[in-house]
C-alpha cells in the first residue's frame, strides 16, 4: 500500500503523514498532504452515504467508518438568480456551508483532524478560534468522548461562549496577540500531548476539499469562472483549490476555476500584500471589521495563499462593513441570513463587477461559511420596524 506523505509548501521538505506535523521545520511554512493522483468518486444509491465514503480515494491515508460522521457535508448550492441578473452574470451560486452540523464549514476539516489524532494515538485535542471553529472542535471531541481545550480571544462575543461551553470543553479566554496565540497553542500541544486542529493544519485544509467537491458534482461538472472564498488563516481557501486540482488531476474536470481571497479591509493582511505585489505576509495592525470570523492580523498560511494565486491565476479584494452588511441585506432578501464573514464574498463580487475585474456573463460560486445566528449582534447595524395591534384590529392592517 502506498504511503502518503506531508510536503512542506514553501521549500518541498517532506514527513510522514503519521506524523503531527503542520510547519515545516526547515522553513515554518505550513505543511499539506501531498496531491492525490488517482481517484474516482464512490457512487451510491445509500442515502446514508457520507461525504467519506462517497469522496474516500480522496483520503486514502485514514480509516473511514460510517459512524463517525455527523453528519458534515453535502451541504446546498443555490442560485442567486435574482442578483445574478442584476450584476450582468450568466450564473451566481451560494456554497451554504451554515448547513453543517455545528452550523459552518469547519465541521469538515475537525472530522478529518480527529480521525487523524485519534489515529497517531491522541486523547485529547484543541484549538485556537475567533467563533466558529471552537464549537465545531468541542462538538465533535464530545462524540468521540475526547478531552477539548478551546482557545479565544478574550474579546469574543459574548453570545457566542455558550454554544461552545454546551459540548463541556475547557475553554479558554486569552488576553493577548490573537496572531501569536496560532503559534503558542502547537508548542503546547507537544509539551501537553494535545492534538491542535488549527485554522490550517495539514487535514482540516484536507477537509476543505470536500467543498470543492461538491461543488463538481453540484454543477454538473462544468466548472465556475470564479470561486470567492471568505479568508482568515488561509485553511479553507487553500483546502478549497487544492480539491479542484485533484479533480483535474484524475480527469473528472477539465479546468480549475480561478480563486479570489476575499477579506474585510479592516482586517485584510493577505490582499493587502498581494496588491503591492509582494510576497510575504506582514501583519496588518489594528484590526477592526465586523467580520470577526476572519479578523486574523497574521495569517498562518498567508504566504502559501499568495504563492496559490500565482499559480492559480487568481486574486485578492477586500470590502468596507457597510458593503459587508449591504451585502447580507442582498442575501437575506433572497432567503439566506449568515454571518458577516460570509457575506464578504458577495460585497466583493458586486465591487469587482463594478470595477470589471469580473467579466459580465461569467459564472460565480461564493462561498457562505457560517450561519447569521452565529453573530446576532449585527442587528445592531439595523433600524428594523414592526407594528403592534390589538387582535381587534387585525383586519384592518395594509
Amino acid at each position: 500500500m502506498k504511503e502518503y506523505n506531508l510536503y512542506c509548501t514553501g521549500c518541498s521538505h517532506k514527513e510522514s503523514i503519521n506524523k503531527n506535523i503542520s510547519r515545516c521545520p526547515k522553513c515554518d511554512e505550513p505543511m499539506e498532504v501531498e496531491l492525490i493522483k488517482e481517484g474516482k468518486i464512490k457512487y451510491s444509491k445509500d442515502k446514508g452515504q457520507t461525504i467519506l465514503e462517497r469522496y474516500l480515494d480522496f483520503f486514502p491515508y485514514l480509516d473511514i467508518s460510517r459512524k463517525d460522521s455527523l453528519g458534515e457535508g453535502f451541504t446546498p448550492l443555490t442560485n442567486l438568480k435574482s442578483i445574478s441578473n442584476n450584476l450582468n452574470l450568466k450564473g451566481l451560486y451560494l456554497k451554504n456551508e451554515s448547513q453543517n452540523p455545528t452550523w459552518s464549514f469547519k465541521d469538515r476539516g475537525t472530522l478529518l483532524g480527529i480521525l487523524h489524532g485519534k489515529k497517531l494515538g491522541y486523547k485529547k485535542i484543541g484549538t485556537v478560534s475567533t467563533g466558529n471553529m471552537a464549537p465545531s472542535v468541542a462538538a465533535y471531541a464530545a462524540k468521540f468522548k475526547l478531552e477539548s481545550y478551546i482557545f479565544v480571544k478574550d474579546t469574543i462575543a459574548e453570545e457566542k461562549l455558550n454554544p461552545i461551553l454546551i459540548y463541556n470543553p475547557k475553554l479558554f479566554k486569552v488576553k493577548g496577540d490573537y496572531g501569536s496565540l496560532y503559534y503558542n497553542t502547537l508548542e503546547l500541544g507537544e509539551k501537553k500531548d494535545i492534538y491542535f486542529i488549527n485554522s490550517d493544519v495539514p487535514l482540516r485544509v484536507e477537509g476543505s476539499k470536500t467543498i470543492a467537491f461538491e461543488i463538481c458534482e453540484q454543477l454538473n461538472f462544468e466548472m465556475p469562472d470564479y470561486v470567492i472564498v471568505p479568508t482568515s488563516a488561509g485553511g479553507n481557501i487553500r483546502g478549497i483549490e487544492k480539491g479542484f486540482r485533484e479533480f483535474k488531476e484524475v480527469g473528472i474536470i477539465n479546468k480549475v476555476p480561478k480563486i479570489i481571497c476575499a477579506q474585510s479591509a479592516g482586517c485584510s493582511p493577505i490582499d493587502k500584500v498581494f496588491s503591492e505585489n509582494k510576497e510575504k505576509i506582514e501583519r496588518f495592525e489594528n484590526p477592526s471589521t465586523i467580520a470577526h470570523a476572519i479578523e486574523n492580523p497574521l495569517p498562518p498560511s498567508g504566504n502559501q495563499v499568495l504563492r496559490m494565486l500565482k499559480r492559480n491565476g487568481g486574486f485578492t479584494a477586500s470590502v468596507e462593513d457597510d458593503e459587508i452588511i449591504d451585502a447580507q441585506k442582498d442575501l437575506a432578501q433572497n432567503g439566506l441570513f449568515l454571518q458577516p464573514a460570509s457575506c464578504v464574498p458577495l460585497a466583493a463580487l458586486k465591487k469587482l463587477r463594478q470595477e470589471e475585474k469580473i467579466e459580465k456573463y461569467s459564472t460565480v460560486v461564493i462561498i457562505g461559511t457560517g450561519g447569521g445566528l452565529k453573530y446576532t449582534k449585527v442587528f445592531e447595524k439595523y433600524n428594523f420596524n414592526y407594528s403592534q395591534i390589538d387582535l381587534d384590529d387585525i383586519e384592518n392592517i395594509d
